[in-house]
């Protein structure tokens, strides 16, 4: 590994830089990210506990996951008390010591929004199934059809979109778990209140939002069903609904535009036309999250399912987004967070080449213009984990999964769908945050709500401050980063796009009269076999600024190693 040059290369003027544009953003999972007082839940005061380790990666940014009170039955995306936090994480003095420590570190704090549904514990839910006058409206209640749901759509978790309460007397809508009803964006009460909390939220000094699955607010007129053969039925009346650019719109005019922050919303099955529209020069929300990159090693359409990826078409997305979005908008780049396993297990090579593949995949979000993510435990390179049995698993979404597999005639045994469920399950992101190789990785000196990955012993923070860790190379990373424009503000080009391991890709600024004033060129070989590039053509001097391999200087056309990534700076 090269040290990162010490020259300071800034070309673009102070008034084209924005601040998100320049960040790179760390994600904290709280319920696993560190425990302070041994019940084996994390906890806020844990979070400020261990934030140091956070500001030394360089990072700019820190997007929180919920910590508002809720019954957690999913894991705090079921809210019950937008105003408060959950008392397993803290309080909100806790919660205003954790936004003081942040800020004295010169990072910001941006907090997961999530207002597509509440938890029926919600007080409006509990008015609404009441039929208070106030609060009928809040959510979306329909009689059934004869004796069924009034439509077809499913819960994205599974089964019918739609659950019978008693009480009303009606089927309130729930586009994921049952304990998450809808709220109805078409009522104007609805979108005032929302609006106050997150008016409210920001006068508390917080520095934007990361916006839950936030294109699902508005349901097609009617609430026809769906086409029943479609990966998710009836998403073509509640993706990009009729009037979410309306809803989002009256968000930014009413609230957003109000403040200087970051807005990334988490958008299902988004397209870059419609990235464009939200996320646009003139769109309401600065960012989106697509999905398409993850879907990549699924067999076919579907999503509990492994099969094989290639290069080529990961290539192909990335000049997709690139392209559409020049000018027009902006990227946000992410391997990993809460809902996603773990990359190195997916796209890497989590045994031979764990270290290398680890820090390569690192290379490929923050050498590329666009906003970079990091999840929590992607810098140390931590892994899928091992999941002996259902009763393990703290995912419901996996849980449901398993149970209807183990009651369909295809399988007997959880060890026979092990591979499935446990590849694909959102807990290998949520295993506990492994800071040392003492008992339960660190994380609490209690018993961990979840399983501790087996492999903490060798993948560890302690253990990363020695030696050539992924973290190391991380940090080296976004010190580069900082270093150059290019890597933040310039022109992404895909110099061999067919090409089966490897992705050779310049990212270049230019000034507005043409003139190049930075080139980068990243050259990263996706396998565990050693692969050439030709590159003569387009590249004569290059100077080796990093490498994840022990490289003093060594042209971009030589051979590269398993998992090697380079990158140079071009003349």
């Amino acid at each position: 590994m090269t040290d990162t040059p010490q020259q300071t290369s800034h070309p673009v003027p102070p008034e084209e830089r924005t601040w998100w544009k320049e960040s790179v953003v760390y994600q904290i999972y709280p319920r696993s990210f560190a425990d302070s007082d041994g019940d084996g839940i994390g906890d806020i005061p844990g979070i400020i506990e261990r934030l140091d380790h956070v500001a030394d990666l360089g990072v700019d940014v820190i997007w929180l996951n919920p910590v508002y009170e809720s019954p957690q039955r999913d894991n705090g995306y079921d809210i019950s008390d937008y105003r408060s936090i959950h008392h397993e994480y803290g309080t909100m003095a806790d919660w205003e010591e954790l936004l003081a420590q942040v800020h004295d570190r010169d990072m910001r704090l941006v907090m997961d929004l999530v207002v597509n549904h509440t938890s029926v514990d919600h007080e409006w839910f509990q008015r609404s199934r009441r039929g208070d006058p106030e609060y009928e409206d809040y959510y979306i209640w329909r009689e059934g059809d004869g004796d069924g749901p009034p439509n077809n759509w499913e819960s994205f978790f599974g089964g019918s979109a739609w659950t019978y309460d008693e009480e009303r007397g009606e089927y309130y809508l729930h586009l994921y778990d049952e304990s998450q009803p809808d709220l109805n964006w078409r009522n104007p009460a609805v979108r005032r209140d929302i609006f106050d909390t997150m008016e409210w939220w920001l006068e508390k000094g917080i520095d934007g939002f990361r916006m839950d699955v936030i294109n699902l607010l508005s349901k097609a007129p009617g609430l026809p069903d769906g086409d029943p053969d479609s990966e998710w039925v009836g998403a073509e009346h509640f993706v990009d609904g009729p009037r979410i650019l309306d809803y989002l719109e009256a968000m930014d005019e009413q609230v957003l535009s109000n403040y200087d922050i970051l807005t990334v919303g988490e958008m299902p099955q988004l397209t870059v036309e419609r990235a464009r529209e939200y996320a646009g020069e003139d769109g309401p929300l600065d960012m989106a999250f697509h999905f398409q990159h993850t879907k990549l090693d699924y067999d076919g359409q579907k999503r509990w399912s492994v099969g094989d990826w290639d290069l080529p078409e990961l290539k192909e997305i990335a000049r997709r987004w690139h392209d559409g979005l020049d000018d027009e908008g902006w990227n946000a780049l992410y391997w990993e967070n809460h809902d996603q396993p773990r990359v190195v297990s997916r796209y890497g090579d989590p045994e031979a080449y764990r270290r290398e593949s680890a820090t390569l995949l690192g290379t490929y979000i923050l050498t590329r213009s666009g906003t970079p993510y990091v999840y929590q435990g992607q810098e140390l390179g931590m892994t899928n984990a091992q999941w002996e049995d259902r009763e393990s698993l703290a995912d419901v979404d996996a849980r449901r999964t398993a149970r209807e597999l183990l009651d369909s005639e295809q399988y007997d045994t959880f060890e026979e769908i092990a591979d499935i469920v446990g590849y694909r399950s959102r807990d290998n992101a949520r295993t506990p945050m492994q800071w040392d190789d003492s008992e339960h990785a660190g994380f609490t000196e209690g018993d961990p709500w979840l399983q501790v990955n087996t492999n903490y012993e060798q993948v560890n923070v302690a253990d990363a401050r020695e030696g050539d860790s992924v973290t190391k190379y991380y940090q080296s990373l976004i010190d580069l980063r900082n270093e150059y424009d290019a890597f933040v503000y310039g022109t992404y080009s895909d110099l061999h796009p067919h090409h089966e391991r490897l992705a050779a890709y310049t990212q270049t600024l230019e000034h507005p009269d043409g003139r190049v004033s930075e080139r980068m060129l990243s050259v990263l070989n996706f396998s565990d076999k050693t692969a050439t590039v030709d590159l003569s053509t387009t590249i004569e001097d290059a100077d080796l600024l990093l490498s994840n391999y022990d490289r003093d200087t060594i042209g971009p056309t030589r051979d590269h190693e398993p998992y090697e990534a380079r990158i140079y700076r071009l003349e």
